[in-house]
């Protein structure tokens, strides 16, 4: 149905007198018959309008209709209507699979026939029917999206709203998660889908880009992109001096954005600017300059006002390592079992002063246990791990003291202060006196943290929390640094300015080890292992990746191509 399921009519919400509005007037008609994206940086407004349109918050002023009704004077028809599923898996770890499910239709009053042609429709739809007897704390990260999603749809709805689903989980199940709910919306359900992944934007029948709790673009993500033709182009050939192309070309007048993809540079132009040249970049790599279709992502970095693309303010000696002719980061044969279960299997790889190694791998692959193994956080089974010419295992706490760490989930203090978790993991790191107080006001001034320095980190805007996390991991200085997932959730914007200090860091001879599940993060590192089943199934940069996938019909893969095709290819071997 094309009907009109939600209607804003300048609609504001403000969460205390003295801030500015979360929701700003807001104006607007979201139809059915497809999937509406909500994109925008952190503290947009997203969560918020999604929490007015299911009645869990009250606008201040303004009026708001969802399939026709009232959210909050009658509010339990609209929840007969509208199914939500949060941000943050918000199940029962310590049930099982068929536990949640059964919780969850007890409190829609699904019961009966219903409630069992519902279990076995969900479990069939989800392909989790063989884990139904599986505690959901055990599942992996795109299993406990689909368990959250067969939930929201115990009762089928009219209206499904979707923040931020896909956040944190690899390649391979957002696509089946897309394929889930597309065949949702072919049953006649409207989707409201919020995201910070852009190609998942770009994906979506309309799109609602809010800023600063204002919409500031509403319609098809394509006339949107279609506004930036002629203002992006690839800088080809930076290879190994691609960081520092990419440094260059962020000081030029009227470059507004700009990204490493493996061995190129993209940039984008403000409206009107003139093209760069090879010329321009002569003082520092021999490259070639060529015009580049325009992504949504473009349109959505000119749309916010950026000005340029984000410069570190790190010192550019920071950390580097002392010349060594081994390697920095080594992993030889690492293997961990959990009783009969291998959860990595013999893994070895070398990383080198001033490299950025990727880890990459689908949910539960073993990745994580790896990285783990790694920073000395986990004892392997068997092989060894070398971190700065150090055992990891027989040398810990040395080893620890050469490394900075920044964990998949904010592992911080919530309840202290911004400023006393510095001053606490400063104290951990062995820094004192002076050079304790040179070190916090170094990483307070580089990551913007002053405005929050009395504020509890649990209550900071996501990004902030991201930017706090790597601070206490970077402010020792270690010649190694260490990050999990160092900016699932957070918006693109925010992801460029980690990237930039963390090319800031490199140049400066740090060794980086990463993981991620945004791929375009993936085209900064030198070189990537792609971790399945436990195993390296491939490796090399990502441009080899990408090669390694092309065929007749995929002839200019992407890294998220190469991704899924290497782990089909794998599966495809075992079946065989």
């Amino acid at each position: 149905m094309n009907d009109a399921l939600i209607r804003l009519g300048r609609v504001s919400k403000r969460f205390d007198a003295t801030s500015q509005p979360a929701i700003a007037e807001m104006t607007t008609t979201i139809m059915g018959g497809g999937i509406t994206g909500l994109a925008g940086p952190d503290g947009a407004g997203k969560t918020t309008l999604l929490r007015l349109i299911l009645g869990l918050l009250k606008a201040d002023s303004g009026t708001l209709s969802v399939c026709g009704r009232d959210p909050v004077s009658e509010a339990s028809v609209v929840r007969d209507l509208v199914a939500y599923m949060p941000q943050r898996f918000g199940l029962y770890e310590d049930l099982t699979v068929l536990e949640n499910l059964t919780l969850y239709a007890d409190l829609r009053a699904v019961v009966g026939d219903e409630r069992r042609i519902a279990f076995d429709r969900l479990l069939a739809f989800t392909s989790l029917a063989p884990f139904a007897g599986r505690l959901a704390g055990a599942l992996s990260g795109g299993m406990k999206q689909k368990l959250g999603l067969a939930c929201a749809l115990v009762r089928t709805p009219r209206l499904l709203l979707l923040d931020e689903p896909t956040a944190g989980v690899d390649p391979v199940s957002r696509r089946e998660l897309w394929r889930m709910v597309r065949t949702l919306t072919g049953q006649g359900i409207g989707v409201v889908w919020s995201t910070a992944y852009l190609d998942e934007a770009e994906r979506c029948e309309r799109v609602l880009l809010m800023s600063d709790g204002r919409l500031i673009y509403e319609g098809s993500p394509s006339e949107l992109t279609n506004r930036m033709s002629g203002r992006s182009f690839h800088v080809r050939n930076a290879g190994v001096r691609r960081r520092t192309v990419l440094a260059s070309a962020a000081k030029m007048p009227g470059v507004i954005d700009g990204i490493v993809q493996g061995a190129n540079v993209r940039v984008v132009l403000a409206a009107g600017a003139l093209p760069p040249s090879a010329e321009d970049f002569k003082d520092v790599a021999v490259v070639e300059v060529a015009p580049a279709p325009p992504r949504f992502e473009d349109a959505f970095v000119s749309l916010l006002g950026s000005a340029s693309p984000p410069v570190s303010r790190l010192p550019a000696t920071a950390g580097r390592a002392k010349p060594d002719a081994g390697p920095v980061v080594e992993a030889k044969e690492l293997t961990r079992r959990y009783g009969s279960f291998t959860a990595a299997d013999r893994i070895s790889f070398s990383i080198g002063e001033g490299e950025i190694f990727g880890l990459l791998g689908p949910n539960g692959a073993g990745k994580s246990t790896t990285f783990k193994m790694l920073c000395g956080l986990l004892r392997p089974t068997s092989g060894e791990a070398h971190v700065a010419g150090l055992d990891v295992a027989a040398q810990s706490s040395a080893a620890r003291n050469r490394l900075g760490y920044m964990a998949q989930k904010f592992s911080l203090y919530g309840d202290l202060s911004v400023a006393q978790n510095l001053e606490f993991f400063a104290g951990v790191y062995g820094l004192i006196g002076m050079r304790r107080r040179r070190a916090v006001d170094r990483v307070t001034e580089v990551f913007g943290l002053q405005r929050y320095m009395e504020t509890s980190a649990g209550t900071l805007p996501a990004g902030y929390k991201q930017r706090l996390a790597l601070s206490c991991a970077v402010m020792h200085e270690p010649p190694v640094l260490f990050l999990d997932e160092p900016t699932s959730g957070v918006d693109p914007l925010t992801r460029r300015e980690f990237w930039a200090h963390i090319n800031a860091l490199v140049q400066g001879g740090v060794t980086v080890m990463v993981t991620t599940h945004f791929l375009d993060e993936a085209e900064y590192c030198d070189r990537i292992a792609l971790i399945y089943r436990g195993r390296v199934i491939a490796s090399g940069s990502p441009d080899d990746l990408k090669v390694k996938a092309k065929r007749v019909e995929l002839p200019d893969p992407t890294l998220e191509d190469a991704f899924i095709s290497l782990v089909e290819a794998d599966d495809a071997t075992l079946a065989a």
